[in-house]
C-alpha cells in the first residue's frame, strides 16, 4: 500500500472519528460554558465531579477500546461470529463494571472530602453525579457501540449521532441550568439530566443502527447466553488498556484536586484550560482511534510493511496538529479563556490571569501528549496492553504526578507547577510507548509473520 493510500484511508477512517471525539467533547464542553455563565462556583463542582465521573469511565472504557482491534481483525480475516461474540461480551463487561463503580458516584461527596475538597463544592458535585453518575451504564454501552462500528469502518453513523447529542444536550441544558420555557431552575441537577438524557439517547440510536445495517452480526439475538471464552479473551485485552488510561485519566484527576486545594477559582481556570487543551486532544484521539482499527486490518491481513508505514505516517499527522495547537495556546489564550465566562462575572479577570498561565503550561505537552496517544493506539491494534500499562503507571505517577506536587506546592509555582508536572509525565511516557512499540513490538510481528 502506498503512502498516499495510507493517508487517503485514514483520513476516511479518521475524520468523522476525529469529529464524533470533538463532538462528544462538546457535550462537556456546552455544560461547562453554561454553567460558567451560571455560576462559577457551580462550575468548579462540575469540573471536580467530572474528574470523578471520567476517572471511573474511562477505566471502564478499556474493554470497548480492547474490541475495537479484535473486530477488526477478525472482520479481516472474514470472522463474523468472533466480531459478534466479542461484542456481545464488551457490553456484558461494560454492564458489570457499571454496577461496581456506580455506589462511587453515588455517594461521591464523601470520596471528595477525603481528598481535601471544600464542603460546599463536595457537596455540589455529589448533587450533580447523584443524577449524571446513572449515566455510566448507557455512556459505557455507548462507547462499544463506537468501537464496534468504527471495526466495521462505519464511522459516520458515529459522528452524526454524536453531533445530535450535542444539540440534544444544550436543549435540555439551557431548558433545565437557566429555567426556561416553564421547566424549574435547576442549576447544575439540570446540567445533570442533560447528561444522563444525552447518554441514554446515543446509545439507543447507535444501538438500532448497528442492528438495522449490520443484520449478519445479530448482535442482540440470544444476548443473555454468557460466552466465557470470548469474554476472557476480551477482559484480558482490556483490563490492561482500563488501567493505562486509569493512570492517565486519573493523573488529572489528581491535578484538578490539588488545583481545588488552591481554591475555587484556580479549579475554575484549571477546569476551562483543561476544556481548551482537550479540544486538540480529541483530534489526536480520532486519530488514535484510526490507527488501531488500520493496525488491526494490518495485522488481519498479516502485513508488517503496511503496519510500519500507516504507523509512521499517522504520527507525523498527529504532530503537525500538535504544533498548530501550541501556537494557537500561545497567540490567543486570553480570547480563548474568555469564552467560558460572562461578561458580567465579578471575578472574570481574576480566572482568565490564572489560565493564561495554565496555557502556556498546556502548550509544553502537546507534542508528547500527540506522540503518546498515537503510540498507544498502535500498541492496541496490535493487541499489545500489559507492558504499555506499566509504562504508563510510571510515567504518570511515578514521575508526573510527584512533579506535579514539588512544583505546585513545595516549590511555590502554584496551578503552572502543576500543569509542568503534567507535561513531563506525558513526556516520558511517548518516549516509552515509542521505543516499545518501534522495537520489540515490530520485530516480534516480523517474526511470527516470517
Amino acid at each position: 500500500m502506498t503512502n498516499s493510500q495510507h493517508v487517503r484511508n485514514i483520513l476516511t477512517l479518521g475524520l468523522p472519528l476525529i469529529g464524533s471525539h470533538l463532538a462528544h467533547f462538546a457535550i462537556t464542553l456546552t455544560d461547562s460554558l453554561m454553567l460558567g455563565w451560571y455560576d462559577v462556583e457551580m462550575l468548579a463542582a462540575q469540573v471536580i465531579a467530572m474528574s470523578l465521573f471520567f476517572t471511573l469511565f474511562i477505566m471502564g472504557e478499556g474493554f470497548s477500546f480492547a474490541l475495537m482491534p479484535m473486530v477488526a481483525e477478525a472482520e479481516e480475516a472474514g470472522e463474523q461470529g468472533q466480531a459478534r461474540r466479542l461484542t456481545r461480551m464488551a457490553i456484558w463487561a461494560s454492564l458489570m463494571f457499571g454496577l461496581v463503580v456506580l455506589p462511587a458516584l453515588i455517594w461521591s461527596g464523601t470520596l471528595l472530602r477525603l481528598t481535601g475538597q471544600q464542603n460546599e463544592l463536595a457537596g455540589n458535585a455529589q448533587d450533580y453525579l447523584r443524577i449524571a453518575g446513572w449515566s455510566i451504564f448507557p455512556a459505557l454501552l455507548t462507547m462499544v457501540m463506537r468501537s464496534f462500528l468504527s471495526a466495521l469502518e462505519r464511522t459516520q453513523i458515529v459522528l452524526w449521532v454524536t453531533l445530535a447529542a450535542v444539540g440534544l444536550n444544550v436543549v435540555v441544558n439551557y431548558a433545565l441550568i437557566y429555567g426556561h420555557w416553564g421547566f424549574p431552575e435547576m442549576g447544575i441537577r439540570g446540567a445533570a439530566v442533560a447528561t444522563l438524557l444525552v447518554n441514554v439517547a446515543s446509545f439507543a440510536l447507535l444501538a438500532l443502527y448497528a442492528v438495522i445495517a449490520t443484520p449478519e452480526h445479530e448482535l442482540f439475538v440470544r444476548f443473555w447466553r454468557p460466552d466465557w471464552e470470548a469474554f476472557w479473551r476480551l477482559f484480558r485485552l482490556g483490563w490492561p488498556i482500563g488501567i493505562s488510561l486509569l493512570a492517565e485519566v486519573g493523573l488529572f484527576a489528581a491535578a484538578s484536586m490539588m488545583m481545588g486545594w488552591l481554591g475555587a477559582l484556580p479549579l475554575a481556570a484549571h477546569g476551562i484550560a483543561l476544556q481548551i487543551a482537550s479540544i486538540s486532544f480529541m483530534v489526536h484521539l480520532g486519530l488514535s482511534n484510526a490507527a488501531t482499527v488500520r493496525a488491526g486490518r494490518a495485522m488481519g491481513r498479516k502485513s508488517v510493511a503496511d503496519l510500519r508505514r500507516g504507523g509512521r505516517i499517522v504520527v507525523l499527522m498527529s504532530l503537525f496538529i500538535a504544533g498548530l495547537s501550541l501556537i494557537v495556546f500561545l497567540a490567543v489564550p486570553e480570547t480563548l479563556m474568555g469564552l467560558f465566562l460572562s461578561p458580567d462575572e465579578p471575578q472574570r479577570d481574576a480566572v482568565i490571569a490564572l489560565g493564561v498561565g495554565l496555557l502556556a503550561a498546556a502548550g509544553l505537552f502537546q507534542v508528547s501528549d500527540a506522540a503518546q496517544v498515537m503510540t498507544i493506539g498502535l500498541l492496541r491494534g496490535v493487541q499489545d496492553s500489559k507492558v504499555p500499562m506499566i509504562l504508563a503507571a510510571i510515567s504518570y505517577w511515578c514521575i508526573g504526578m510527584p512533579v506535579s506536587y514539588v512544583f505546585g506546592f513545595v516549590l511555590g509555582w502554584g496551578g503552572v507547577g502543576i500543569w509542568v508536572g503534567l507535561a513531563l509525565g506525558l513526556a516520558v511516557a511517548a518516549i516509552l510507548l515509542s521505543l516499545r512499540f518501534w522495537g520489540p513490538v515490530l520485530r516480534r510481528i516480523e517474526a511470527e509473520q516470517g
